[in-house]
């Protein structure tokens, strides 16, 4: 009798995704964005590699069957997610624990950049001049981190070992965890705001002019989470007013940043190409964990980091 393989279909970007392991396990298909639409209904799993495509949310609304079980390599989802997949019966996981850790010392390395004025030191490098100035001590400051799950934590954690008094803010509060409500407190305080939160309807430009008024002047604002999550012209106009004191962004409501973005001159602001959770291996590590979740569903076992379809994120923290 000839056994029938299951259809993994798998949305393709550069380079594709190593899944040798399921060599003879699966009948693996490959497409890219135009050609998603005509190729769902002959899959019982998709790996979403392409996590900077649109076109599962585009896609999925048409005729026919629909995968039992997504994967997306990326923490966040809301670039797939629309009304028929979320209130369909298909599994939704994302690639939760990858990222906290690299995010973290990211969110470290800018903290500490920006603290010890290290872009000026190399632009007056580059101009062969000679200036002696003082930087800010990053020890007893106080930093307030927006969104609680692994990625937050990890954050918070990596800037306790700096001696930096952190606050978490989640989406309800909890022991150790601050609720919305405390939100504008907090940041008040803070001299540092980082922003690691998922992309939801609650968190949808949270962070406007109120929330940059409320800042202190000498606050440092950073977005490591969603490019939505910020009202960019707010930032934009916070900083030429010098309501803080700077920001750092690594994600952006378009991407890449148009060549012609005002937010590539703002004073006092770092653009990165949203490249705050890629380490060395890092695409390696993806389709090991892609393989191993495919490995307990092809077993029957119950999959881990499946995400809440309403809330667009993984409970649990």
């Amino acid at each position: 009798m000839t056994l029938t393989l299951p259809t993994l279909l798998v949305l393709d970007a550069d380079p594709p995704p190593r899944l040798g392991r399921l060599t003879g396990r699966a009948r693996i298909v490959h497409t890219d964005a135009a050609g998603l639409a005509e190729r769902l209904p002959e899959a019982d799993v998709l790996l979403v590699w392409d996590f900077t495509s649109h076109a599962v949310r585009e896609a999925w609304p048409g005729a026919g069957p629909r995968p039992r079980w997504v994967h997306t390599a990326s923490a966040g989802v809301d670039h797939l997610m629309c009304p028929e997949l979320a209130a369909g019966e298909t599994v939704v996981t994302n690639a939760r624990g990858i990222f906290d850790q690299p995010i973290a010392e990211y969110v470290a390395a800018l903290v500490l950049a920006v603290a010890k004025d290290l872009p000026r030191t190399l632009e007056l490098q580059r101009e062969r001049t000679w200036r002696h100035r003082e930087t800010r001590r990053v020890a007893g400051t106080r930093a307030c981190v927006v969104g609680s799950g692994p990625i937050g934590r990890a954050i918070a954690r990596t800037l306790k070992a700096l001696d930096v008094t952190t606050a978490l803010v989640g989406r309800v509060p909890r022991t150790g965890i601050h609720g919305p409500g405390d939100l504008d407190r907090l940041i008040a305080r803070a001299d540092w705001v980082i922003a690691a939160a998922p992309l939801t309807e609650q968190t949808h430009g949270m962070f406007d002019a109120h929330r940059f008024g409320v800042m202190q002047p000498s606050a440092v604002f950073v977005n490591v989470g969603r490019g939505p999550l910020v009202d960019e012209d707010a930032l934009a106009e916070a900083l030429r007013r010098r309501w803080i004191a700077g920001a750092a962004l690594d994600v952006f409501a378009a991407e890449p940043l148009p060549e012609g973005s005002p937010l590539w001159g703002l004073p006092g602001l770092i653009v990165s190409p949203h490249m705050s959770g890629d380490t060395v291996g890092w695409r390696d590590e993806l389709g090991i964990q892609f393989v191993e979740l495919y490995e307990r569903w092809a077993a029957g076992r119950s999959l881990v980091n499946v995400v809440d379809k309403k809330r667009g994120y993984v409970p649990g923290h």
